[in-house]
């Protein structure tokens, strides 16, 4: 499992997922997480604007990411 850490509280999901290399732009991120291709600790979450905290995984295309501190 990979990780990306951060510096504040939290994260947004659309943008942990452009800091994960995971898409190239905030568009792509859109996208994917209305189509329902990305889980935060094992759900479906269809909100960019989710917030993620430390210790939160999510998953996209196979790849398992952590938020850390």
């Amino acid at each position: 499992m990979e990780s990306i850490k951060i510096k504040d509280e939290f994260i947004k999901l659309g943008q942990a997922m452009k800091l994960a290399n995971l898409v190239e732009d905030g568009v792509e991120a859109k996208l994917v997480i209305q189509d329902g291709l990305v889980t935060v600790n094992g759900e479906v979450d269809t909100r960019r604007g989710r917030k993620l905290y430390p210790g939160d995984v999510f998953v996209y295309d196979g790849q398992e990411i952590k938020v850390e501190k």
